[in-house]
């Protein structure tokens, strides 16, 4: 990899030593490019975020449409980005490490591994299964450098089976398993969050925030979060600002669903002006 690889690595890395920063969610060239004029300090992708984009539900790309976003997705913005990269997209430990090493050569600065099997009916891995696949992604990025962040994600709430003790547990397995990161989508009270960042310290916690809250970035940073990312919720809310216009259109004839469109000539100005510039 070259300096400019391993310095937006390192300076991701520097992100979580202290203090608690926002990773938003782009899915596209352009929202990556407006987030970083806007002045955020790093990004990562979203799944469902991109799927949608490209008229897919979540979960369907494959790995090779996933790895060529991520390419995208460094190439479009001079800030690190961190990959969420699903399931490894591979049913054994060797597929994951294969797969790992394949996002690494994307230049992305960190990636999550998800313990969820994709199956409704047993959706959530074994706890042997889901450290070994944790253990692969470590040893491949060991392999590479070790520069690129390892997140670990415990899928419990995410999956509608909100066990903390449980979640707890893979947690801490998947530091001791060697994530830098750790993660557990879906939790929402203070007492939880507490209690993810006490189970797994000091290493860092991301805290997912889906929706609208109660919580602000103050008020998580003193629980002790590290960094909070916004999963597709930012893709979503553009999306309801075109259904509702779409929808006026479709079954009323309005043409008010235009009224807080951004400005074309704003938009048009921003990118005409080098990456990095802030809108």
């Amino acid at each position: 990899m070259n300096a400019d690889t391993r310095a937006k690595r390192a300076a991701f890395r520097a992100l979580h030593d202290q203090g608690c920063f926002v990773l938003p969610n782009p899915w596209d060239m352009g929202t990556a490019r407006m987030l970083q004029g806007l002045g955020f300090q790093a990004l990562a992708t979203t799944s469902a975020g991109h799927a949608w984009s490209q008229g897919c539900p979540d979960g369907a790309a494959s790995r090779e449409v996933v790895l060529e976003h991520l390419r995208t997705m460094v190439e479009a913005t001079a800030l690190p980005v961190n990959a969420d990269f699903e399931d490894g997209f591979a049913s054994d430990p060797d597929g994951v490490a294969e797969s790992v090493r394949m996002a690494i050569a994307t230049g992305v600065a960190g990636l999550s591994i998800e313990d969820s099997t994709g199956d409704p009916a047993d959706p959530v891995r074994s706890l042997a299964d889901a450290v070994a696949r944790l253990r692969a992604a470590r040893a491949a990025i060991d392999e590479a450098g070790g520069e690129v962040l390892l997140v670990g994600r415990a899928e419990n709430f995410f999956l509608g089976r909100p066990d903390l003790p449980d979640t707890l547990a893979r947690l801490r397995a998947y530091a001791q398993a060697g994530a830098d990161c750790l993660y557990a989508p879906g939790i929402r009270t203070p007492e939880q969050i507490a209690a993810v960042v006490a189970a797994v310290a000091p290493r860092p916690v991301n805290l997912l925030i889906g929706g609208t809250s109660e919580l602000t970035l103050q008020d998580v940073a003193a629980l002790g979060v590290r960094r909070v990312s916004v999963g597709g919720a930012l893709a979503r809310a553009a999306w309801g600002g075109f259904l509702r216009a779409a929808r006026g259109l479709a079954h009323e004839g309005r043409f008010d669903g235009f009224a807080d469109a951004t400005p074309g000539n704003e938009l048009n100005t921003f990118f005409r002006q080098p990456s990095g510039d802030k809108p």
